[in-house]
């Protein structure tokens, strides 16, 4: 079955953008494709200092950032488009597919629309990996009025927050010994390192109060563990990841971790960001939610135990904030990473009609 010009439009961006490998910090290609599909449409199209793909439209008074990241984590899914209209590919969900929804919603906005307000499409880089380098740099470019973080939420959600995070590197060196001798060996300290840091994040989270749910806890894993010994020191070393709920910031949280271990080893502290949580009820969540319901879904606020750029971007920007993008998220990062196109349509028509009202609300009209 034929689709619309524009919607067949807004597909040939997502596969082409899908189609081109942008692991972390290898991203120029799909950059370069991107600011060339944009240059072609109307956008005032660059890559700027950073590798991120950016297109401005509009010249009103009011800015409206979009930033989705356009790099992906390692793992080839062959690009195809099933019988069901379902397209697999590593980013078509974490998140070329998002921020290929902003441009093509960017792209259909009319010209009243662009007198009201500028709108820039920022395709940041680096977002998988600790650096966030993308977002970085673009904190420092805009000022924005409201922002908008690609993401994938579904078409139907807004999701307001995400919990900030800590990494824990704990390494203890200690003498060999016998093993039938007194004492602990390497790993034993390693060992109750990790039941500290546990049972730190356990008296931390509190009791899981109804309505409190995972996003106030602190959750704790064990991401690494190695041992071994050259015959004259033994060496245990461990990486603990932390997410951390808006009530417990990570200065806080290296403050209390580090007089915790203390006389056992000496942590040291990684990949710093401060939990974020933005409100339910500003111009653009109702602009988002009225554009939800016209396409007859129903709104729906989530808040995501992981990190994304909104953590990086918001305490530079104070301007209502959300993230917004088709697909399911519990398919990031995973062999089966795929997004349906007619669901990406939806997305597109939603956002589109969101930001013709944003623009409205912002410029007082």
């Amino acid at each position: 079955m034929s689709v619309p010009l524009q919607v067949a439009d807004a597909r040939e961006l997502l596969l082409g953008a899908i189609s081109i490998s942008s692991e972390s910090g290898q991203e120029r290609a799909v950059a370069e494709y991107l600011s060339g599909w944009m240059a072609q449409r109307g956008f005032t199209a660059h890559i700027d200092a950073a590798g991120n793909a950016v297109g401005e439209r509009g010249d009103g008074p009011r800015t409206v950032v979009l930033l989705g990241h356009i790099d992906t984590v390692p793992g080839h899914i062959p690009v195809r488009v099933d019988d069901q209209g379902v397209l697999h590919g590593r980013g078509s969900v974490d998140a070329k597919g998002s921020f290929c929804t902003f441009v093509a919603a960017v792209a259909g906005l009319d010209a009243e629309t662009l007198r009201l307000a500028r709108f820039v499409c920022v395709g940041a880089t680096e977002e998988e990996v600790p650096s966030s380098k993308g977002a970085h740099f673009a904190a420092g470019q805009y000022r924005p009025d409201a922002v908008l973080i690609g993401e994938p939420s579904g078409w139907e959600g807004l999701t307001l927050g995400y919990k900030g995070r800590l990494v824990l590197h704990v390494k203890v060196q200690k003498p060999n010994f016998h093993t039938a001798g007194e004492g602990t060996s390497a790993g034993d300290d390693l060992t109750e390192a990790w039941f500290r840091v546990r049972a730190w994040a356990q008296e931390r989270s509190g009791p899981m109060t109804p309505g409190k749910g995972i996003f106030g806890a602190v959750q704790a894993t064990v991401q690494a563990i190695e041992s071994g010994t050259d015959g004259l020191t033994q060496t245990a070393s461990g990486v603990f990841g932390l997410r951390l709920p808006p009530e417990v910031p990570p200065a806080q949280a290296r403050a209390e971790l580090t007089e915790r271990l203390a006389g056992l080893a000496v942590p040291e502290f990684r990949g710093d960001e401060v939990a974020v949580r933005h409100p339910k009820d500003s111009s653009l969540a109702r602009a988002l939610r009225l554009a939800i319901r016209e396409a007859g879904g129903t709104p729906v606020f989530k808040l995501k135990t992981g990190t994304s750029d909104m953590n990086v971007v918001a305490p530079h920007w104070n301007a209502p904030t959300l993230a917004y993008g088709p697909g399911d998220s519990r398919l990031d990062h995973t062999p089966e990473e795929r997004l349906s196109l007619a669901e990406y349509d939806l997305a597109v028509k939603v956002l589109r009609g969101a930001l013709t009202r944003l623009a409205l609300s912002l410029s007082g009209s």
